[in-house]
């Protein structure tokens, strides 16, 4: 069978290059696209689980500690150790105290410690030293007045508080996803919270 004549071999040759060229570039976009988006939600998941750990820290440390003067420090530099890289400590902007049932409903007010080193700031000595700075906007749940008396503290408390802590933090975006997507150039912020009897004194 005689061989088509090398000018057409070659177009042929020249159509197939354009056509992969155009498919190429129809797809180079969604497969960029997506790549960003599993490395953005593995991100986020892991500050997700990072938020959840160090709010159960925080609720343990709350249970151990007690009404003792000096808690909440202790609480914060929980918080804030459980928080490692990839996740940044630093984007914790606020810490809640609160008495809570035992499914974790807010029982009264909590106390609330903002990330922020303005005047009237909370300085606690962190794990490695350093200082971490929180002002206290609210104390509806002083350290004073958390019961860890087995029989109650009085006043309709009938026995040990169940203590949580609420983390709140913000995720900021580590790739270019939110110019496909349309997202904030603020961030994700979400919260994480736990809850824990007291450990009691008899």
């Amino acid at each position: 069978m005689p061989s088509a004549p090398a000018h057409l071999t070659n177009g042929r040759r020249r159509r197939a290059r354009g056509q992969s060229l155009v498919e190429f570039a129809l797809v180079f976009p969604i497969f960029v696209t997506m790549l960003m988006g599993f490395i953005e939600f593995g991100m986020l998941f892991n500050a997700t689980l990072a938020i959840n750990y160090s709010s159960r820290d925080g609720a343990l440390a709350a249970a151990e500690a007690g009404n003792a003067l000096g808690s909440d420090c202790i609480i914060l530099k929980m918080v804030d150790a459980a928080v490692t890289a990839p996740t940044d400590d630093s984007r914790i902007t606020q810490v809640e105290i609160y008495k809570a049932t035992p499914n974790g409903a807010v029982i009264g007010s909590p106390t609330t410690y903002l990330r922020t080193g303005t005047a009237n700031t909370t300085i606690c000595a962190s794990v490695d030293g350093s200082s971490l700075f929180y002002t206290q906007s609210a104390n509806g749940y002083p350290e004073t007045g958390r019961c860890n008396i087995l029989a109650g503290c009085g006043g309709g408390s009938t026995t040990v508080d169940n203590v949580a802590i609420r983390v709140y933090y913000t995720h900021q975006w580590v790739t270019p996803l939110r110019n496909f997507v349309g997202g904030g150039g603020g961030g994700i912020s979400f919260d994480r919270s736990s809850v824990m009897r007291m450990e009691p004194v008899l």
